[in-house]
């Protein structure tokens, strides 16, 4: 008979999706050296060997319907599969289940039914099957009113995604500001978004700058002032000089056209992880040996 704890030793043990192993162990009595046998003859176990590797590439997408839209980063290990049509295939598929769905959480999104099979196990046959660790990384739901306006942008085919929401605007208006977020890279949105302590600290900073300069306490202060405007012209998206007309900031562009900033998100890919060092020429001979 195969219990659940059969199933879940064998998942353990190998990496396979459960209902992978659920078949695994019905193919071999309940056996689970056999079953472990099954799913390597098979490639599926294979995925189990990768998952202490680096997956830093891959891509990140934004996917909307109406007033909802669903903004994604699935990684792989190397540039060379983020590039494959299946890889490709993979993430709109993950993307358009999600934003059919009422998912809110990645367990909830690995739990979705795609290609008749669970987010999370589909993602480890891909992984199997293609030859490299597959990540579902992060995902975010966002929403809009119906006066409001999305602004999507991929630069690089998917190498950061971001997505605005606009008030009292057009799709033309929110894609330049969704343009600007992916160039200039901002930290926050809005200046209220800075967290209370890093304005203390780079306040802190900037004063002892000053004063190193050797400028009094008091006119130290008011360069303070001066310089957190600077900080805030530098990091928060609204206070950004716009790149398309560099003699205005992006609020008064926005302002300018009647519009309003509510909301960017932003995805680079990667962002954060590790990047494991290797040359193209080892990439594309891996691929050929099918490691």
């Amino acid at each position: 008979m195969v219990t659940a704890e059969l199933v879940k030793q064998l998942r353990d043990q190998t990496g396979a999706g459960m209902m992978d192993c659920k078949k695994a162990l019905e193919a071999n009595n309940g056996d689970v050296k056999a079953a472990t046998d099954w799913l390597r003859e098979k490639g599926i176990a294979k995925a189990e060997k990768k998952q202490s590797r680096i997956a830093a590439e891959g891509l990140a997408n934004i996917f909307i319907e109406g007033n909802k839209a669903v903004v994604l980063e699935i990684n792989s290990e190397t540039d060379f599969v983020a590039k494959n049509d299946e890889f490709k295939s993979m993430v709109e598929n993950i993307g358009k289940a999600i934003l059919a769905s009422e998912a809110k959480t990645m367990d909830e999104a690995n739990a979705l039914e795609v290609e008749g099979s669970t987010v999370a196990d589909y993602i480890v046959a891909k992984t199997a099957k293609i030859g490299e660790k597959l990540s579902f990384r992060r995902f975010e739901v966002v929403t809009k009113a119906d006066d409001e306006a999305f602004g999507s942008y991929l630069h690089n085919g998917g190498k950061i995604a971001v997505l605005t929401v606009v008030k009292g605007s057009d799709e033309a208006i929110a894609k330049d500001v969704a343009m600007q977020a992916a160039a200039m890279k901002p930290r926050y949105v809005f200046e209220s978004d800075v967290p209370a302590e890093d304005v203390e600290n780079e306040r802190k900073v900037l004063k002892e700058q000053a004063m190193n300069e050797g400028k009094p306490a008091e006119i130290a202060e008011k360069m303070v002032e001066g310089r957190m405007k600077k900080f805030y012209k530098e990091n928060c998206l609204v206070n950004q000089l716009f790149i398309k007309d560099d003699s205005v900031d992006v609020q008064t562009y926005l302002k300018n056209n009647s519009s309003e900033l509510v909301s960017m998100t932003r995805y680079e890919v990667g962002e954060g992880l590790e990047k494991r060092v290797e040359n193209f020429a080892e990439e594309v001979a891996k691929q050929i040996a099918g490691n």
